[in-house]
């Protein structure tokens, strides 16, 4: 079964649109942290540091991918956000600390809501532009 879910995962990645895979990226730092955070309470030490770990690593993807020349102000800020998150996220991992996890967690589900929102908006812009009646 494993397998199937496995060959899925993988088509709807190499399927999905560049936004599509924005969101699944901040949606896997989402469940990394709270999975870290729950190791904590549960005294799982080895499990919080391969969560935090996992984290960390889509977080410095997002920033690689940053376009400083199109994005300007917002992408040097975004740059800032995420040098904040993997700062943070890392006293966390050796203070093992989920109050400090808790906070990349609100700035990640703030992130994620803006892209979704702002997705959504160009998705709607785009219907209008083609004369497509958006949901």
């Amino acid at each position: 079964m494993n397998a199937k879910i496995d060959a899925y995962q993988k088509t709807s990645v190499h399927t999905a649109s560049k936004e599509q895979i924005l969101l699944m990226l901040y949606q896997a730092a989402i469940r990394n942290c709270r999975l870290a955070m729950a190791a904590i309470e549960k005294k799982q030490i080895r499990q919080k540091g391969e969560y935090i770990g996992k984290m960390q690593d889509i977080i410095v993807e997002l920033n690689n991918c940053l376009d400083h020349k199109v994005g300007g102000k917002i992408s040097q800020e975004l740059s800032s956000l995420y040098d904040y998150l993997l700062f943070t996220s890392t006293q966390a991992n050796m203070k093992i600390d989920a109050s400090l996890l808790q906070n990349c967690l609100n700035v990640l589900l703030t992130l994620y809501d803006g892209w979704t929102e702002a997705i959504k908006l160009l998705s709607k812009s785009a219907n209008k532009k083609s004369g497509q009646v958006s949901p």
